[in-house]
């Protein structure tokens, strides 16, 4: 008997059951590994819808936010799978405590995990435990989305450990200062800096451009370039100026706005819009 296969639709790539399971896995983190230039976009509205939309627009990757949102692990392989559609590789950022949850997301088909509030080489191997499949780690075998439910299983768990990305982040002073130590860590594929929690450890909530805050996410971005480790940052409102200027300091990969930000942004250009009008009156 002769199966018929469906036709994708436009703007869809459609993968065979042989195919690799963790191919999108494996170019994001060869890609970090080298440090090339990569662009993200970062969700923290639960939504499907939106993330398609970021997925079909330029990029290489996509945040999913579980440490300040209430997105729950449904609603987080909705999001994995959209972005998969559109060949777009997803990493939801979890708390590091948070094991089990990062085990259920790797199930679904996350590419890796975000972690942040990253201070110390102990943190980082406490979470490749969790990432990792025995020998080098912890993690549990189970028939699961990220391997199609079984149809790619072997493949999937002999190519896990090589393929999936742990990108930490370090914010506080403890980790600036420890930062060496959490670089040196072969599971380490990409730091990203946090400006915002890094002004709070050091007194100064908020103020990002403060000379403490600036030298502390610079110290950061010169290990990693030193040590060739990527090394990125979240811009909310980016201009392409600020792009320019991040990149030209030693980042090698950018998160570009979010949906929340971009919503907020538009919905102040309208209040701007119907201001000016209502003056005319």
């Amino acid at each position: 008997m002769t199966r018929a296969v469906t036709t994708p639709t436009v703007g869809h790539t459609h993968r065979a059951p042989t195919d690799h399971a963790l191919a999108l896995a494996a170019a994001l983190r060869s890609k970090l590994r080298a440090r090339q230039r990569l662009f993200g976009a970062w969700m923290s509205i639960g939504s499907a819808e939106i993330a398609s939309i970021f997925a079909a627009a330029r990029g290489d990757f996509l945040g999913i936010d579980l440490e300040h949102t209430t997105i729950d692990l449904a609603t987080a392989q909705a999001i994995i799978r959209a972005c998969h559609e559109f060949q777009r590789a997803c990493l939801p950022r979890i708390f590091p405590e948070h094991v089990e949850q990062a085990r259920r997301l790797l199930d679904a088909g996350a590419d890796g995990i975000i972690v942040p509030q990253v201070a110390s080489k102990e943190d980082v191997e406490r979470i490749n435990q969790v990432l990792r499949y025995p020998p080098q780690g912890r993690r549990g075998f189970g028939v699961a989305a990220a391997h199609w439910y079984g149809r790619a299983f072997d493949a999937y768990i002999q190519r896990a450990n090589e393929s999936l990305s742990l990108i930490v982040q370090v914010e506080t002073i403890a980790g600036v200062e420890r930062i060496e130590e959490i670089v040196s860590h072969p599971a380490v594929d990409g730091v990203m800096v946090g400006p915002y929690d890094m002004s709070g450890s050091l007194g100064l909530p908020g103020q990002l451009r403060h000379p403490r805050v600036v030298e502390a996410c610079a110290r950061v971005i010169a290990t990693c370039a030193a040590r060739s480790v990527s090394c990125g940052l979240h811009l909310v409102y980016p201009k392409l100026e600020d792009v320019q200027r991040e990149l030209s300091s030693g980042c090698t990969f950018l998160v570009l706005g979010s949906d929340i930000f971009n919503l907020s942004q538009r919905s102040l250009e309208v209040d701007a819009m119907v201001d000016a009008v209502r003056q005319e009156d």
